[in-house]
């Protein structure tokens, strides 16, 4: 699986208490119709029907992207994932017999953590080349695999270096049509 990670800065994510007193951390992991830089000159975004074919997955919640450091799971109702207008809220059921958990409810609580990120393999994009010599992405279907709650939310490397090559084949497809386009002016003329 070639596992990319997309980081949302913007998110409405806080820590609380359930009805019964269980603590618990919810919030938006993604947000619908806003664009978020990549890199200068290249940005996506996500559709709101990108999560369609993928909440059925067993998905976890981590903790900055790291693999042994689980908060929930869906397959163990410790986590739910639901799509609404705006994005993708998600609620995690916090362990208080896990130390690392309570820890990061105490820090979510505070303020200290509050940026949130997911990651995925895209499935489906569209690419738009704008006017003013920028790409963007919008992300039309993905295959989901976690929701993180982030310390610094930042793209990965893998994901920007995916993005900057896919950028290149794209600058040296336009550069290509350019050429085309003056040969049969000049053909024309």
């Amino acid at each position: 699986m070639n596992k990319q990670t997309m980081n949302f800065r913007e998110s409405e994510f806080r820590a609380k208490r359930d009805e019964d007193g269980n603590p618990i951390i919810e919030g938006y992991f993604a947000v619908f119709g806003s664009d978020y830089d990549i890199a200068p000159g290249m940005s996506e975004s996500v559709d709101p029907g990108a999560f369609d074919n993928t909440l059925e997955n067993d998905i976890r919640a981590l903790v900055n992207h790291d693999t042994t450091l689980v908060l929930g799971r869906t397959k163990s109702g410790t986590l739910e994932l639901n799509v609404d207008d705006q994005g993708l809220f998600g609620r995690i059921r916090v362990n208080t017999n896990d130390s690392d958990a309570m820890n990061l409810y105490e820090r979510v609580a505070r303020g200290d953590v509050d940026g949130c990120s997911f990651g995925f393999d895209i499935r489906d994009e569209a690419t738009e080349l704008r006017d003013d010599g920028s790409t963007h992405w919008t992300i039309k279907d993905i295959d989901l695999f976690e929701v993180s709650c982030c310390t610094f939310p930042a793209y990965e490397d893998t994901h920007i270096e995916a993005r900057s090559a896919q950028r290149e084949d794209l600058e040296k497809r336009r550069a290509e049509a350019w050429k085309e386009k003056q040969k049969a002016r000049i053909k024309n003329a």
